[in-house]
C-alpha cells in the first residue's frame, strides 16, 4: 500500500494560465477520493498530471517511494477510465480487455483467465464476442472499467466516466464503481462536477476551484460544515441560500433585517468578526420550514416573512421559492407553506436557529454554525 502525495504542484499552460496552484494533498492507501468542483477548476488537470499526460510546471508527486512525475506513463503502473469510453472500435469486447495484458506479452492462458475474471466482476460474460458498436452505452462504460482493472494497477483514475450515461445508468454505474473499490481496494481518484456522485462516490472529497483546494474532508463532514462560502454554496441541490448580515455594535449579536442573531461565542472577537463587519448567514434549503419546531423558545428560531414565487413539486417533496427583503431563498421539505388569503402569496417561513451557517464578509471563511453555537 503506497500513500500517493503532492507537494506544492503547479501547472501554468501557455499564455500564462494557471490550471493547478500549489496543490499539496496525502491521499491514503487505499482511499476514493472524489476530485468535485466546476468547469476549469483543474480536477482533469490533476489526473493528468497524475498519468502523465501532462507535466507540472513545478512541484512533485509521489506514489509511496517512486516520485511518479520523472516517469514516462507506462511506468507509472496508473489506469485510467475515460468520459470517451475509448474503446477500440474493432475489436471484441474480449480483445478490448485483453489489449493492454497482451502489450505486455502476458501468458495466453493468464490472459484468457483474467479475461473471464473480469468479466463475471463486471457482468459482462455475454458480450465478449461483440464489438462496441453493438453495445448501450452502461455496457461500453462497463468495458471500459474492465479494461482498467484487469491490469491491476497501483492506482485507478476516473475522469467523469459517467457523463454519457442518462440518470438511471449513472446510478447504476455509480454502485457498481462502488462495489468494485470495495473489492479491488485499490487507490482510485475520482473527477467529477457531479455532487450527487461525489456525494455517493467519495469517502473523501477534494473541493476545488480556481485550481486551489477549499476543504478536504469525509463528504457528510464537507456538507454539514463547509469550510467556506464556496463550498458551501457548490455542495448541495439545491444550494445553500444566503442572508447578508453585519456584526451588532456590542459584538454579540448579528443583525439580519429586524432580527439579531447570537453571534458563535468562538467568533467573538476575532480578526474580520469585530463590531460593523459584514457576515453571510447560510442556511440549508432542507432547514427551513413553514411551521416553528414545537417547543422551540424564541431565541432558537428564526421568523421571517417572504412571498412565494414558485413552487416545483417533485412528488416526494416540494421545492419553495420565497422572495424575502429582495433576496430569494429555497426551501426544500414535504410540507407546504400557506399563502395568506390576499393572494399576494405572503407567507411565513421558520428557520431554527441551530443550523444556521455564519460566514465572514471579508474572505468567506465559515466561522460557526450548525452546532457550534
Amino acid at each position: 500500500m503506497s500513500d500517493l502525495v503532492f507537494t506544492n504542484v503547479r501547472k501554468v499552460f501557455a499564455g500564462g494560465v494557471t490550471a493547478v496552484d500549489d496543490f499539496s494533498l496525502s491521499i491514503p492507501s487505499p482511499t476514493m477520493t472524489v476530485l468535485v468542483g466546476p468547469s476549469g477548476c483543474g480536477k482533469t488537470t490533476l489526473l493528468r498530471l497524475i498519468a502523465g499526460l501532462d507535466r507540472p510546471t513545478s512541484g512533485e508527486i509521489h506514489l509511496g517511494d517512486t516520485r511518479l512525475d520523472t516517469l514516462t506513463p507506462k511506468d507509472r503502473d496508473i489506469a485510467m477510465v475515460f468520459q470517451s469510453y475509448a474503446l477500440y472500435p474493432h475489436m471484441t469486447v474480449a480483445q478490448n480487455l485483453s489489449f493492454g495484458l497482451r502489450l505486455r506479452k502476458t501468458p495466453k492462458e493468464r490472459v484468457r483467465e483474467r479475461v473471464a475474471e473480469v468479466a463475471r466482476t463486471l457482468e459482462i460474460d455475454e458480450l465478449l464476442d461483440r464489438r462496441p458498436g453493438e453495445l448501450s452505452g452502461g455496457q461500453r462504460q462497463r468495458v471500459a472499467l474492465g479494461r482498467a482493472i484487469i491490469r491491476q494497477p497501483r492506482v485507478f483514475l476516473f475522469d467523469e466516466p459517467l457523463s454519457n450515461l442518462d440518470a438511471r445508468l449513472r446510478s447504476e454505474m455509480r454502485a457498481m464503481i462502488k462495489r468494485l473499490y470495495h473489492q479491488l481496494q485499490v487507490t482510485s481518484i475520482y473527477v467529477t462536477h457531479d455532487q450527487v456522485e461525489a456525494m455517493t462516490i467519495g469517502e473523501q472529497l477534494v473541493v476545488m476551484n480556481e485550481g486551489r483546494i477549499h476543504q478536504v474532508g469525509p463528504p457528510d463532514q464537507c456538507y454539514r460544515r463547509p469550510a467556506d462560502r464556496f463550498v458551501a454554496s457548490f455542495l448541495g441541490s439545491p444550494s445553500m441560500n444566503f442572508l447578508e448580515g453585519r456584526v451588532g455594535p456590542g459584538d454579540g449579536e448579528i443583525s439580519v433585517g429586524d432580527r439579531a442573531l447570537e453571534l458563535p461565542s468562538g467568533a467573538r472577537g476575532t480578526p474580520g468578526v469585530m463590531p460593523g463587519s459584514a457576515v453571510t448567514v447560510g442556511i440549508r434549503p432542507e432547514h427551513i420550514a413553514p411551521a416553528p419546531p414545537p417547543d422551540a423558545g424564541e431565541r432558537e428560531v428564526l421568523r421571517l416573512d417572504g412571498r412565494i414565487t414558485l413552487e416545483e413539486s417533485l412528488g416526494h417533496e416540494v421545492l419553495t421559492h420565497v422572495e424575502v427583503g429582495g433576496d430569494e431563498l429555497v426551501a426544500r421539505g414535504a410540507g407546504r407553506f400557506a399563502a395568506d388569503g390576499d393572494g399576494d402569496g405572503r407567507t411565513e417561513l421558520f428557520i431554527e436557529t441551530r443550523h444556521l451557517h455564519f460566514f465572514s464578509g471579508d474572505d468567506g471563511v465559515r466561522f460557526g454554525g450548525s452546532g457550534d453555537l
